[in-house]
């Protein structure tokens, strides 16, 4: 175990400070011109949406759920306002008594689910979008759910003609229809790349190609990358190459300033390399980040009753989550206890809130002496300690369930990073700067990195998840759990980073 304490820990300062150097890096500072070029905040033209929402459903994609919204909402209310006119014609009855409101209401729960359920299954994102059969099979599924609810509503209309069943499967054939032509035209056009935004990428060569690697770990935003010479880097040129805006990557001085004031004076979208990176990408810049930029976050700044919220949230839906589980655990129990000698659940000391430590629960899916030789390991892909059972809890996260109990102790919540080990915490505090900074948030059974980088079984894996780790502390709010959330149940369902 680490030889020592996890208050000590967490309130260690980093090797970086330990050799001379300052605890926090300095800012990169723009020339002269900076403060009117760079936008550190917001773009405020860039989305339509809040920020936290809009990582998790870019400005086109929302365009689109608009567009599927307010199509299904107006089929749904067709269909039933079509039927009950014409049941009621031929004096059948739905037993209750119908009313426009009534059908309003009936017509927006329904588009709510569908919208939900297309959520979940990811189906709003552009890298999704281009595949026509993981759309098909996600939608499909949606719309059948969705579907089978409107034709439940009608099952207790008793003799209902032959003719009407028709209409109905007619009505709802030419809802999906819809639907479908919608999605083929939405597809076409990404793979036609009009939807593509150019990102002109001010720097040396070797800052483009870093930059480009980010974008590339991010299909779903669509950004593309373009490397322009300073002396086109005027508003003409950039008007014509169809530039939709440009990132800062370099802090040299640069002749093209006077160019970018310019275009920045028209309207051009102009970011530093950080400031894109946690507008668009969901991330911090480590390289970049210093302590102001911590300390202006609204997460970081989150006042009583945002604290109070969230721990309600995870009091209910923990509660809610723990009582619809309880069967399934009782089933994993009894098969982990089955597959291998050894305790049903496994116990392990982690790192909290501020440093403190707390014993964290887990179905136990590794064999008992896993780590007989009292060092701490990562697990690795296809890692010999882990059983059958183990296999499949893993690769579902039904193993973290137990963790619903630190939720309801106050320990956890059910949003924020990820609770490591003592061991791995000092190991990261040497290596990674700003490390200890994520435990300024209780952990979480699900988190920000979770929904966006695979599993970390390195110290460069950290160093990435830690990227956005710090975007949670510092941005973390209502909206952006919901999103996490729902990105959580499209990943535990995808079996997507699980080792």
């Amino acid at each position: 175990m680490c030889n020592i304490p996890p208050r000590q820990i967490f309130n260690r300062r980093s090797s970086h400070a330990q050799e001379g150097y300052p605890p926090f890096r300095t800012t990169i500072t723009l020339p002269e011109f900076g403060p009117y070029l760079a936008d550190n905040q917001t773009d405020k033209k860039g989305r339509v949406m809040t920020r936290a929402v809009a990582h998790y459903l870019p400005r086109e994609m929302a365009i689109l759920g608009l567009v599927e919204g307010v199509l299904s909402f107006t089929a749904i209310c067709f269909i039933a306002l079509t039927m009950d006119t014409s049941l009621a014609a031929t004096g059948a009855t739905t037993g209750a008594s119908v009313s426009f409101s009534s059908e309003v209401g009936v017509a927006l729960s329904f588009t709510g689910l569908l919208g939900a359920l297309a959520l979940t299954a990811g189906l709003y994102r552009p890298d999704v979008c281009l595949d026509l059969r993981r759309v098909a099979s996600g939608g499909g599924v949606a719309f059948l759910m969705v579907s089978s609810l409107v034709l439940a509503r009608y099952a207790a209309v008793i003799h209902v003609p032959y003719d009407h069943l028709i209409l109905l499967a007619e009505l709802i054939l030419g809802w999906g229809f819809a639907i479908t032509t919608v999605r083929l035209v939405h597809a076409i056009a990404l793979r036609r790349r009009p939807l593509a935004r150019r990102v002109l990428i001010v720097g040396d060569p070797a800052q483009f190609t870093r930059f480009q690697s980010r974008l590339s770990s991010r299909p779903d935003q669509h950004f593309e990358p373009v490397l322009l010479q300073e002396k086109d880097l005027s508003w003409d040129r950039l008007r014509r190459s169809r530039v939709w805006g440009i990132v800062l990557a370099s802090a040299a001085e640069s002749t093209g300033m006077a160019a970018l004031l310019d275009c920045k004076l028209r309207g051009m979208r102009i970011l530093t390399a950080a400031a894109f990176q946690e507008v668009y990408l969901g991330r911090i810049e480590l390289d970049t980040l210093t302590a102001h930029d911590l300390l202006t976050g609204t997460g970081i700044n989150a006042g009583r009753m945002s604290n109070a919220i969230k721990r309600a949230s995870d009091i209910v839906f923990g509660l809610v989550l723990l009582l619809l589980t309880l069967p399934l655990m009782i089933l994993t129990a009894v098969a982990v206890k089955l597959d291998s000698p050894g305790p049903v659940l496994y116990s392990q000391q982690r790192i909290g809130q501020f440093g403190k430590p707390f014993t964290l629960l887990k179905f136990r899916s590794m064999a008992a002496n896993a780590e007989a030789g009292g060092k701490p390991r990562w697990a690795q892909r296809h890692d010999p300690r882990i059983t059958r059972v183990g296999r499949f809890i893993r690769a579902t996260r039904i193993d973290e369930l137990p963790q619903l109990v630190n939720v309801l102790r106050g320990e956890m919540s059910l949003v924020g990073p990820r609770p490591e080990r003592p061991h791995f915490v000092e190991q990261l505090i040497r290596a990674i700067p700003f490390y200890e900074q994520r435990g300024y948030v209780k952990p979480g059974l699900t988190g920000w990195a979770q929904v966006n980088f695979p599993y970390g079984a390195s110290v460069e894996d950290a160093r990435e998840k830690l990227s956005y780790d710090l975007y949670y502390v510092k941005n973390r709010s209502f909206t952006l759990d919901i999103a996490i959330l729902f990105a959580t149940i499209r990943v535990v369902l995808k079996g997507e980073g699980a080792r």
